[in-house]
């Protein structure tokens, strides 16, 4: 049963992806891509209960496993230096040499014989990782299917790019089941690049300058962000003489001089997860088509960087490593929200709030105790359904208003209210009770009490991230509803994945003490068990829909039995507001009284001058260029902090 649901979850997304590369009829293509999302779905359905569980395969149709992976991942490399080659970035091409060379002193002189065979392990960890990837990867995949064909027709292409985009879209879900459940840090190592490869590829789909700049960038920084992890990969090896990553957090506690390595492999992590200084690529990655955004920010790459940090946290507790981990997220949480503040492109909103949400994870896994951890599984969880929707949403709304500026979603409830609509509950499960982002902050805060700085700008982040999500929400319901409200229709693929992610929101939101008892004290459980000093206790007890403990409660049923209220009350006065007599707006007593401009006021030459509506973005106050330059210099002093704790 597990060798068939890790065929399924791994190699089928390589098969299909060369079927949608290959066939160029669209419906097979189409019927392919919601084949294996469905199949991915189910088979990570399955593996609940099946947990934890270790197996290893030693060949694929008679091929030694291990000689391949060695094989592919030399020519992996071949393939980044080719690109950076053709593109004459001398950056790439210095980083895959480098690559190169370390693998080749790794394999041919430090490791006597790697693992003959190719070991995966699942835990509760690695199963949320892959239910995320299966279950809301493949929701993007299928909303994809219409969302390209608008995109193709905007571009007014003659020859469709659509099989070499959809074989890298399920390309990359494989990859990431594969990287989620490996024991192997060498095969993890592997998993990684691919990872990279098909981000790069993603990014750059389109091919114009623009876009070819763009990946090339977010091919540059995160080759940085591999060659980390090889060193990383190589320091394991040398010290402690293994790469199976359950026997490196059962030896690195007992084992200082392994935080070094550890720390590489957090620089890695950090530049995967687009934590600064390393933000800009996935800023840059904003260029793509918007389901390439929603897989990089919901179910995929920038996932992968916080999961790693999270798997090798119970290696590094209680060490000055974990200390600077946690300050590193905290001040990238704070910084990026600041940076959020002065936008009013939507996809860059939501690409800083990543930036901003995964920076409170790797917090949590530098805070390193039971309720941290506790509190980052659920961030990634409701982080992902709910940035995905979000995500899907800014992309319908820009094929239909042909904008991603917010100011130009004013009122968007009265053209696409169903979409609208959406939107705005994907914003309030970023940031209200009784939603789980806002109870995973509230778990985050708790847990940062006994470190002040910390949790100073734990506390001022959460602020600002407030500010920012309220204010696009209002703007998407903020018109008058006397001129009605006009239908909204959509193609199917488009409608039902949207309320699939905001459905399931919600649902796991109201599910969390269910989740919590499940998922999550089952993965502290299984950390005490590699790691006993680490003593990984649940934190929180769950009984009657709600989680309590002696350092407070969140009630979620009975918060969510108050808004099914509040909504009731709400559609009752949504109801009355339709009939209310309009009143014009208030101008401090200098309205123009005449009716033909009513929404204006009496200018200094004694003209109506028409009122305008807008946001305050601070961009004086905080101008993204020069605020960018301070937090990059920030985070690289306390990466290097980081390092040198580690030596």
């Amino acid at each position: 049963m597990h060798s068939t649901l890790m065929f399924i979850l791994i190699i089928l997304p390589f098969l299909a992806a060369i079927v949608c590369a290959i066939v160029p009829v669209k419906q097979v293509r189409s019927a392919v891509v919601v084949a294996t999302g469905a199949l991915l779905a189910v088979a990570s359905l399955l593996l609940i209960g099946k947990v934890p569980f270790e197996t290893s395969f030693t060949s694929m149709a008679g091929l030694p496993l291990a000689s391949l992976t060695q094989l592919a991942d030399f020519a992996l490399l071949g393939v980044i230096l080719y690109f950076g080659w053709k593109h004459k970035h001398q950056g790439i091409k210095a980083l895959a040499i480098a690559q190169l060379v370390g693998l080749f002193v790794l394999e041919a002189f430090v490791m006597d014989h790697h693992a003959a065979n190719m070991a995966f392990f699942a835990d509760p960890l690695s199963l949320t990782l892959v239910l995320i990837i299966s279950i809301v990867g493949s929701v993007i995949c299928i909303h994809a299917i219409p969302y390209m064909e608008n995109h193709e027709h905007h571009l007014r292409l003659t020859i469709s790019r659509q099989p070499r985009f959809f074989a890298w879209l399920v390309l990359f879900l494989g990859a990431m089941n594969a990287l989620v459940l490996t024991n192997d840090l060498l095969t993890f190592y592997f998993f990684f690049e691919v990872t990279t490869l098909c981000s790069f590829m993603l990014i750059g789909h389109d091919g114009n300058e623009l876009a070819t700049k763009n990946s090339l960038h977010a091919l540059y920084l995160n080759s940085i962000g591999g060659l980390a992890l090889l060193l990383g990969v190589g320091f394991f090896q040398i010290m402690l003489g293994t790469l199976n990553i359950q026997e490196i957090l059962r030896l690195s506690p007992n084992a200082a001089y392994a935080m070094l390595p550890m720390a590489l492999v957090c620089i890695a992590a950090f530049a995967k997860s687009a934590q600064a200084p390393f933000q800009s690529w996935l800023l840059g990655a904003m260029v793509a088509p918007t389901p390439t955004s929603a897989l990089l920010h919901s179910s995929t790459m920038v996932k992968a960087g916080v999961y790693l940090v999270l798997r090798m946290a119970p290696g590094f507790v209680g060490t000055s490593l974990s200390t600077y981990v946690a300050l590193f997220g905290a001040f990238t949480f704070l910084a990026t929200a600041v940076l959020a503040v002065s936008q009013s492109n939507a996809k860059r909103i939501l690409a800083y709030s990543t930036v901003s949400n995964l920076g409170l994870i790797i917090a949590c896994a530098g805070i390193n105790t039971p309720a941290a951890m506790a509190a980052a599984l659920f961030l990634i969880i409701f982080h992902a359904v709910s940035k995905a929707l979000l995500f899907l949403c800014v992309g319908t709304i820009e094929q239909r208003i042909e904008s991603r500026d917010i100011e130009d979603m004013q009122g968007l409830f009265v053209r696409m209210p169903v979409t609208a609509t959406l939107a705005v509950i994907g914003v309030l499960t970023m940031i209200l009770p009784p939603f789980g982002m806002l109870m995973g902050k509230w778990m985050a805060i708790e847990s940062a009490a006994a470190n002040v700085p910390v949790i100073m700008m734990l506390a001022l982040g959460s602020a600002i991230t407030l500010l920012y999500w309220a204010r696009w929400a209002g703007l998407l319901m903020s018109h008058p509803l006397k001129g009605g409200v006009t239908p909204e229709v959509q193609p199917m693929l488009t409608k039902y994945p949207l309320v699939a992610l905001c459905g399931g929101a919600v649902v796991l939101s109201l599910l969390s003490p269910w989740i919590y008892s499940a998922l999550i004290v089952p993965m502290l459980n299984a950390a005490n068990a590699v790691n006993p000093q680490a003593s990984f206790a649940a934190p929180y007890l769950s009984a009657k829909g709600i989680l309590g403990a002696d350092s407070g409660v969140f009630p979620v049923v009975p918060l969510f039995i108050l808004l099914i209220a509040g909504m009731y009350l709400g559609v009752r006065v949504l109801k009355n507001a339709q009939s209310a007599r309009e009143a014009s707006i208030y101008l401090a007593g200098a309205q123009s009284r005449t009716d033909q401009t009513p929404d204006s006021f009496v200018g200094p030459a004694n003209q109506p001058v028409k009122v305008v509506n807008a946001n305050y973005y601070l961009t004086r106050l905080l101008p993204e260029e020069k605020v960018t330059c301070w937090v990059n210099t920030a985070a690289v002093l306390l990466a290097l902090l980081l390092v040198v704790g580690g030596l």
